[in-house]
């Protein structure tokens, strides 16, 4: 059955909601994360696909959309012009010029920030899928290679663990670098037909929640 466990409200007024769908007894709880970019909206929708699909042995946390505010202005930065995957309390943030980039003045400034941690503290996720688009690969950080490893079989998708470029403040470096949570970051293809996409990573999709 599935519930509401938490929600916050945006700068402009919208809320980002966290999920659960779980068995009467359960093994492992996993977290799934869509539209931490605004601008790459297509994890909302599969993740509501993957909401309707009842968990056999595991708990199951979703937030199907991290950043609303910045889905409804379409951009990839929140309302306050923070990209919300710089602005984790890593080791390595940095404050960076206000571009498209941008980290925020301070590491974990933004609510939707705060909301993420506070999940991660309460809910000890065994393991993390975020999805964001275009680049139609399988990222992944901390100990999740076999992990990723199978996913990438399943969904067809190029296995790459270096993204090519730096990335201070990540939620990648925050849960699977610095604090061990196998966290795997699916980039989906530029592609807007979401059954085309949901039948590609069904699969994948279906092997992660039954970890």
């Amino acid at each position: 059955m599935l519930k509401t466990l938490d929600k916050i409200q945006t700068k402009n007024q919208n809320e980002v909601r966290l999920y659960t769908v779980e068995p009467l007894s359960y093994e492992k709880t996993l977290l799934i994360i869509g539209v931490m970019h605004g601008d790459e909206w297509q994890g909302e929708p599969l993740i509501e696909k993957m909401m309707k699909c009842p968990p056999q042995k595991n708990r199951l946390l979703f937030i199907p959309c991290l950043n609303p505010d910045g889905k409804e202005l379409k951009t990839r930065q929140n309302a306050n012009l923070v990209d919300l995957n710089r602005n984790f309390p890593t080791k390595n943030w940095t404050l960076s010029e206000k571009d498209d980039y941008y980290g925020g003045q301070n590491p974990a400034s933004e609510e939707e920030t705060k909301f993420v941690i506070k999940i991660i503290e309460t809910y000890h996720p065994y393991a993390i899928l975020t999805i964001h688009n275009p680049y139609k690969i399988v990222n992944f950080d901390g100990p999740a290679q076999k992990m990723a490893q199978e996913f990438s079989l399943l969904n067809n998708y190029p296995l790459q663990e270096d993204i090519g470029y730096q990335t201070p403040g990540s939620f990648g470096t925050y849960c699977g670098i610095e604090r061990k949570i196998p966290t795997i970051t699916l980039e989906l293809p530029d592609e807007e037909d979401i059954e085309k996409l949901w039948e590609e990573n069904k699969k994948a999709f279906e092997y992660f929640m039954e970890l």
